[in-house]
């Protein structure tokens, strides 16, 4: 995978980064340039969800309203189940990013798919173990990608929306 640039946030609240999807959303952001991912509780009364060939969610848990204003906006959806975590919705092109790294997750220093996936498109692995941790911690995470300019823009957005943290990580022009 080819490494690119992004601005990672992290919200301690559904309702903070749902505040965060919006700002992007009303600025004009390209919306494809986006992900969140966050942890939702599972238990057998109350699904989480599940998906048909359709790509549509039949059946939302705990915090369906959250996640289902989100399904027609982003890019690429999936439901994880991921030991250590247990279950996380990712949405965006994150999604690509695990799928695809989830075979080297091992062969990358013992990270999970979901940092295997981080990893694979730039991400340091000291930033990978706070947004790993943070998820673990019920909190959630916003990446933005794109070009310089469009991480400029991002990190922009994530500065006024109260996240516990934001972070650049830029390709360097050597790496390109």
């Amino acid at each position: 995978m080819d490494k690119i640039n992004s601005v990672v946030a992290v919200y301690g609240t559904h309702p903070q980064a749902e505040e965060a999807l919006r700002a992007f959303q009303s600025s004009g952001f390209d919306m494809k340039k986006l992900s969140i991912v966050g942890k939702d509780y599972h238990t057998e009364e109350h699904v989480i969800g599940f998906y048909n060939t359709g790509d549509r969610m039949k059946v939302w848990g705990k915090r369906g309203a959250f996640w289902g204003g989100f399904w027609g906006i982003l890019f690429g959806s999936a439901l994880f189940l991921i030991p250590g975590f247990g279950h996380i919705m990712v949405l965006g092109p994150l999604v690509g990013w695990i799928v695809g790294a989830m075979g080297e997750a091992a062969v990358i220093g013992g990270l999970s798919a979901l940092g295997a996936g981080l990893y694979s498109i730039g991400i340091p692995k000291d930033s990978i173990l706070k947004y790993e941790t943070a998820v673990k911690a019920d909190q959630f995470v916003v990446v933005a990608h794109g070009t310089f300019d469009d991480v400029d823009t991002a990190k922009r957005i994530l500065d006024r929306t109260g996240a516990i943290s934001v972070e650049t990580h830029f390709v360097s022009a050597a790496s390109r």
